[in-house]
């Protein structure tokens, strides 16, 4: 039995288990027509007790569908959720894009500069957008790990007044050690930001509801860690590898 289902076995309730013994013995309803009694109650207890000793597969086989069918629902849920936010997802003009902005294919990546498995995804990303210069790559800045991801994010979105977004992303992303402010601003230097205007860019509304905006969105399509790249009507969580990429790009295309 897999670790992550115990907790769902410990919590399924007697009714539940009756349910599912009646259905698999395939002599009793789901659902009596009239209340047991205290007698039939416990014959009943008995004999899924007996069932469950003699036949554990069925529970593990019951929570197996289960969850199977809660993940379709949820994926649907999500591929619906995509269809209605794809102006918020692919066309907000306060986002950076990289790659072609006027590529065939546009791929969304939510992301957190503190994030180890989004500094992995740089070199991968940085490769797919040169081999092939029809993509149009969207930065969702996603700061979910403390503080300092809050900061580097601002500095990052404000970095795009500058026309230094890419440079400075890719030089905070290969930042090694813990992010902290003076780091930040210690990169920005390094690439040749105006400090003080950086400052006052980050501190702007507009960079503020560039990220909550994103935030939300990540929030409203159930991404829930970093790195998450959104391709057509799928997501895919965590550092998926180049060759993943291409693939769901090219059926992007395809579809």
């Amino acid at each position: 039995m897999a670790p992550t289902r115990l907790p769902a076995l410990r919590k399924m309730s007697k009714l539940a288990a009756a349910a599912t013994v009646a259905a698999a013995l395939g002599n009793a309803p789901a659902f009596a027509a009239e209340p047991f009694s205290e007698a039939q109650k416990g014959a009943l207890d008995a004999a899924i007790r007996d069932y469950i000793l003699k036949h554990p597969e069925v529970i593990v086989e019951s929570l197996n569908a289960m969850q199977q069918r809660q993940e379709a629902a949820e994926k649907e849920q999500q591929r619906l959720a995509l269809t209605r936010l794809q102006a918020e997802l692919v066309a907000n003009p306060s986002d950076p894009v990289l790659g072609n902005p006027d590529g065939d294919i546009t791929v969304v990546e939510f992301f957190d500069y503190q994030c180890g498995y989004c500094k992995r995804m740089v070199e991968p990303v940085m490769q797919l957008l040169k081999q092939d210069p029809n993509v149009r790559w969207v930065m969702k800045e996603f700061p979910i790990l403390g503080p300092a991801s809050v900061t580097a994010a601002r500095a990052s979105v404000a970095a795009l007044k500058q026309g230094s977004y890419r440079e400075f992303h890719v030089a905070l992303m290969a930042y090694r050690g813990r992010l902290s402010d003076e780091a930040v601003f210690q990169t920005a230097r390094e690439v040749g930001l105006d400090i003080e205007k950086l400052k006052t860019d980050m501190a702007s509304p507009e960079t503020e509801k560039t990220i909550r905006d994103a935030t939300m969105l990540a929030r409203t399509l159930g991404v829930n860690g970093t790195p998450a790249f959104v391709i057509g009507d799928e997501i895919l969580p965590g550092a998926v590898g180049l060759d993943i990429l291409v693939q769901q790009i090219e059926a992007a295309r395809k579809s």
